[in-house]
């Protein structure tokens, strides 16, 4: 079975650095550089153009940056600076397409683009009939459960006094 054409990677010129590997960290998991920036939060694509558009001393600094950012790295600041430097080298020169496309996902791009226009500025979702009568029935049944646990069946104060209890002035 194949896959979708949206779920596959195709190829990227940003495929050797992404992949490239980093070592293990400090509990021994081998990271490479697409799963440290997903570490950090960073989308790997973008950050690779990103990289790649820089000098390559202002790159090798930003990704040893990112590296000695990563949660439980073993690396020492001059070790974050050679791996950097070594990823580095993996870069192309300049910036390509960030995100990897096969010849179906840009098709399949260009007719989506083509069926769909812009949605009208006045469309917004509105909850109908099915849910309004879906939270009815929630608050009708939260208000049976109260009375259930409540001790008499009768919502509002009670006086529990025992009527051959005297009361006492405070």
């Amino acid at each position: 079975m194949t896959l979708r054409p949206e779920y596959s990677l195709g190829h990227s010129a940003y495929n050797d650095f992404l992949f490239g590997p980093l070592g293990a960290d400090s509990s021994g998991i081998d990271l490479t550089v697409l799963s440290a920036l997903t570490r950090l939060g960073l989308d790997p694509w973008q950050e690779a153009e990103r990289l790649a558009a820089l000098p390559r001393e202002a790159a090798v600094e930003a990704l040893a940056r990112h590296i000695a950012q990563l949660p439980d790295h073993p690396w020492s600041a001059v070790e974050a600076v050679k791996i950097a430097a070594r990823l580095i080298a993996l870069l192309p020169k300049g910036a390509v397409a960030a995100i990897p496309q096969t010849a179906e996902m840009r098709q399949a791009a260009r007719a989506a683009s083509a069926t769909a226009g812009p949605p009208p500025a006045s469309a917004k979702p509105r909850a109908g009939l099915p849910a309004w009568l879906a939270w009815a029935a929630l608050a009708i049944a939260l208000c049976v459960l109260i009375l259930q646990f409540m001790p008499d069946g009768k919502l509002g104060s009670s006086d529990r006094r025992d009527p051959e209890r005297p009361i006492r002035a405070a």
